[in-house]
């Protein structure tokens, strides 16, 4: 394991990221709430009162100088914060282009979107359990934001409920999953929202009482039977793929090889173990 040195002084007095309601003591902690937060970053951040702490609390002359220049030239916000990331040295260029990458895709977006793009990567990254509860409190911010004034826009709110709903079909909640694509379909008429109802209500229900529903909402039939035979492709897809035949052999697997089949079945369950407390840490 590699040991890293400290940059410059440990300051006195905090600094505080007041957007992020955080404060930092070094230029290792402010690296550190740069990039796990950087959705949340805004052109605030390039300001005379970071750049004197740095020169002042941190004793680092050299980088305040050329922070000076990028705040009083207006300069980018990516470019200042990698530069103040490249200056310390705590992170690797894949690492540090990432964040460049965060921070260019959130230029103009407005608080709310920026939140989302980070909710966003839970969901990518499974954790289904952080982002369903990350999108109620966003949402909940969202319709407070759309009382006092007009900036919410609709759009994201249905985007957060369409996201939340994909995140609750990952934890195999299906009724409520299609609770939530339908709340987006009715906030701006999305049909990949209703879309992914009708195929949440698929797998809730048995399949006579899925017909029984989709056959009570006649003015989506062209909907549902679009997603049948969309359905009816995937199944196919299911039967020629390696899980699909390692699953149905594992009745004939067990009959030839109990101890065998016991272990396979104790790894199978590990993984499956392993894989839910990882989608359900925050």
């Amino acid at each position: 394991m590699g040991v890293s040195l400290s940059v410059g002084n440990y300051a006195a007095h905090p600094f505080c990221l007041e957007g992020l309601g955080l404060r930092v003591y070094c230029l290792e902690e402010l690296c550190y709430c740069l990039k796990e937060n950087a959705f949340l970053l805004d052109m605030d951040l390039l300001s005379d009162k970071l750049v004197s702490w740095i020169r002042e609390e941190c004793g680092l002359e050299d980088l305040a100088k050329e922070l000076y220049t990028m705040v009083h030239r207006k300069g980018s916000l990516s470019a200042f914060v990698i530069r103040i990331l490249e200056y310390t040295g705590f992170y690797e260029l894949q690492e540090m282009q990432e964040v460049e990458r965060t921070l260019k895709r959130g230029a103009g977006l407005s608080v709310l979107e920026k939140r989302a793009l980070r909710i966003d990567q839970l969901l990518d990254l499974h954790k289904y359990v952080a982002a369903v509860a990350e999108y109620d409190a966003l949402l909940a911010d969202w319709e407070v934001t759309s009382a006092q004034s007009s900036t919410a826009r609709p759009d994201l709110r249905s985007r957060l409920l369409h996201n939340r709903g994909i995140a609750l079909a990952g934890l195999m909640r299906f009724g409520h999953a299609a609770e939530s694509f339908y709340a987006a379909y009715e906030t701006d008429g999305n049909e990949e929202s209703l879309r992914s109802f009708f195929l949440a209500k698929r797998m809730e229900l048995k399949t006579r009482d899925y017909v029984s529903f989709a056959a009570g909402m006649p003015e989506y039939t062209d909907v549902t039977l679009r997603l049948e035979k969309d359905v009816e492709r995937m199944n196919k897809a299911w039967e020629t793929c390696a899980d699909y035949h390692r699953l149905n052999t594992r009745p004939l697997f067990r009959e030839e090889d109990v101890r065998g089949y016991q272990e396979e079945s104790g790894h199978i369950l590990a993984a499956l173990k392993e894989a839910y407390r990882s989608q359900a840490t925050f």
